[in-house]
């Protein structure tokens, strides 16, 4: 895989992990409310659970992708499929007039937000099928052990970027009125560029 299609993966993770969700909403929130530190904390919480999602799915996508390669089709298939209603969802968001959902405060001690943190992206639907989804379309079929940890640590760079980010984004107001403004815009981006990855994996054969 050249540098150019790994530059485009890390983009489409990063721009699947802002996307609105339990975690980057949960995120502006706290940031909003309690200040840049308490939503630094709680996007090191969130890290933390989609760390393991991550070091779950790996372990056991490198187990079945050797034992069935025919797995392999079928986890590309569904990766493409949650692209296509990652897509519906942010057509939906940025067709609506009403304002974007806001999360929920997370409040309490610096080690209570982070562990929340963390079983907010334990019990995060997105996380648990964004792992799964990418390691099938990055990878080939005959990847080992050290492609799925090269995979791992190269993607997880995009999370700290993501979720971090949104801690600073968020805890500033001049941002926060940005996005607002220009929230459909965003959510129309997000669209687009997710449909097109989705029918790009259905339409793309991938060698074994």
């Amino acid at each position: 895989m050249s540098w150019f299609e790994l530059a485009v993966i890390w983009l489409a993770w990063v721009l699947a992990g802002g996307s609105p969700g339990p975690a980057t909403l949960g995120i502006a929130s706290t940031s909003m409310a309690l200040g840049r530190r308490a939503g630094v904390i709680f996007a090191f919480g969130i890290l933390t659970g989609g760390g393991m999602w991550g070091v779950t799915a790996a372990l056991g996508m490198s187990a079945v992708m050797l034992a069935n390669a025919w797995v392999f089709e079928v986890l590309r298939y569904a990766g493409a499929a949650y692209l296509m209603y990652l897509a519906a969802k942010s057509l939906r968001s940025a067709i609506s007039t009403k304002p974007g959902l806001m999360g929920k405060v997370q409040t309490g001690t610096p080690w209570r937000i982070y562990a929340k943190g963390v079983l907010v992206q334990l019990t995060n639907p997105k996380a648990i099928l964004s792992w799964g989804a990418i390691y099938s379309v990055a990878l080939p079929p005959h990847a080992n052990g050290a492609d799925l940890a090269f995979m791992f640590c190269f993607l997880y760079s995009g999370g700290v970027f993501v979720f971090v980010g949104y801690a600073f984004l968020f805890s500033s107001r001049k941002a926060v009125e940005s996005y607002t403004r220009m929230r459909r815009w965003f959510e129309g981006a997000f669209a687009l560029l997710f449909g097109v990855a989705g029918l790009k994996i259905l339409t793309t054969r991938v060698a074994s």
